[in-house]
């Protein structure tokens, strides 16, 4: 059975299976609704039923809460409709554009950065270009139709190869590979670009980006691409990790920051070691940025982490803070063990 799901305020509308999710049924008839994991995790495909009847699907308690649903919220990458419904999303034309492709990809490179963090660099083949907006992702394709998703550390313009920075999952079915078996010239299949966490370059405002671990990777892409469009708009980059070991590429935003006044740098160490030595912040990152910004009013914040950090980060900042809701953009890292 097909249902009719109109999306407001746009008024565009488009059909949907019952078997099938809003967002994949949104995806499939090119219109592109915000979305980030596509695993009810992060929460940034979060909106509104309007009117109609919902099966929320395998939505995650920590990211749509018993009280959001009754107050008739829902997440469109798990939620398929019951009958006919209107919706209400913002639409973003800027990534519709942009094709999804299923790819082949090379090995280049396999640079250890962390002791549980491996950079890894894929080549296309020699007559293919990946197209994508920096801050999105693609996910690697495995046996038996199993994928894991990585976001992309390059900008657009670096696009000879493709960086992932993979952190070692102990059991993880792709990580275990990665860290043991696999080396330079195998041969990967991708598909993508996914994702609504990119840089909205049509506003003015501050930027604030928020790294946890390898959440760094789409903040690289994000200020790179920045950087190479010249952009002047303030950007305040903090990187909370563990240890001063987690911090696996501490020197590039420290480069960054000395080289464009327009960009400030603060790691915050969580636990830092005995030998780290650190003088510098510490405790939670998304509590330094409220320490430094108590009115992030006037700010765009762009976080990229763990769930929790991502819905605890994203409910301080706009509870507390005075974060606009609608310019809070996320990406939440989810983890799968074989």
């Amino acid at each position: 059975m097909s249902y009719q799901i109109t999306v407001q305020p746009s008024g565009r509308q488009f059909a949907a299976e019952a078997n099938e999710t809003l967002l994949d049924a949104a995806l499939r008839q090119g219109m592109t609704l915000p979305y980030g994991c596509k695993d009810g995790a992060c929460g940034a495909c979060k909106g509104k039923v309007l009117s109609g009847s919902v099966d929320h699907g395998k939505s995650q308690p920590h990211a749509l809460k018993e009280d959001e649903k009754a107050a008739g919220l829902t997440l469109y990458c798990c939620a398929s409709a019951k009958s006919d419904l209107v919706i209400e999303c913002k639409q973003l034309g800027s990534v519709s554009d942009i094709p999804v492709k299923t790819l082949p990809s090379r090995i280049e490179i396999l640079d250890r950065l962390a002791p549980d963090v491996i950079e890894m660099h894929l080549r296309l083949p020699a007559n293919e270009r990946l197209q994508f907006w920096a801050g999105q992702y693609i996910d690697i394709l495995l046996k038996d139709g199993k994928k894991r998703s990585f976001s992309l550390a390059n900008a657009p313009h670096d696009d000879a190869v493709l960086q992932l920075h993979i952190r070692h999952v102990p059991g993880g079915l792709f990580t275990e590979q990665v860290f043991s078996t696999m080396k330079v010239r195998d041969i990967l299949r991708f598909n993508g670009p996914h994702g609504t966490f990119y840089l909205r370059e049509d506003s003015t405002k501050p930027m604030i980006l928020v790294a946890g671990g390898t959440g760094f990777a789409p903040i690289k892409a994000i200020v790179e691409h920045a950087m190479a469009e010249k952009c002047e708009r303030p950007i305040f980059i903090y990187w909370g990790a563990k240890a001063r070991v987690d911090l696996y590429q501490n020197a590039l935003p420290e480069k960054w920051a000395t080289d464009h006044a327009n960009i400030k740098y603060i790691p915050v160490l969580s636990e830092p070691a005995a030998d780290d030595h650190w003088a510098g912040r510490t405790g939670f990152v998304h509590q330094a940025v409220m320490s430094d910004f108590p009115d992030l009013a006037d700010y765009q914040v762009y976080a990229c982490g763990s769930p929790v950090m991502i819905d605890v980060a994203r409910r301080d900042f706009i509870n507390t803070c005075k974060l606009p809701e609608e310019e809070f953009f996320a990406d939440a890292f989810t983890f799968s063990a074989s």
